[in-house]
């Protein structure tokens, strides 16, 4: 069984986001969610959040087809980052210029699975 959860438009770049990603793919959802929670990076709420969501929807993806999960079987199995629209911002420069800024944003998708046996 498979179940996935998207957060979209996060206001990080992916490139920030990606360190975080890469660090639970291919992880128990336990193990994971620990990694998650004694991160010093910001992205890491974020991508707990889209974690837990997608650990939500497998629940209820269960109780709806009548299985029993157990959570502790759950791995995540695909995690990857995707560029969200720019914002387009300017900042001031010299001699009464502007240069512009662009604000990324951030897609993130988290696919768990149960473990075979």
């Amino acid at each position: 069984m498979e179940s996935h959860a998207i957060a979209k438009d996060i206001r990080m770049s992916p490139r920030k986001v990606r360190l975080v990603v890469d660090q639970i793919r291919g992880r128990s959802v336990s193990e994971a969610t620990s990694v998650l929670r004694f991160s010093k990076k910001a992205a890491a709420g974020p991508v707990e959040k889209t974690l837990l969501s997608a650990v939500a929807n497998a629940r209820e993806k269960a109780d709806r087809d009548g299985d029993s999960l157990d959570v502790d079987d759950l791995v995540v199995s695909r995690a990857f980052v995707d560029p969200g629209p720019s914002l387009k911002r300017w900042r001031a420069a010299a001699m009464g210029r502007a240069t512009p800024r662009r604000r990324r944003t951030s897609h993130i998708t988290v696919v768990v699975t149960a473990k075979e046996n």
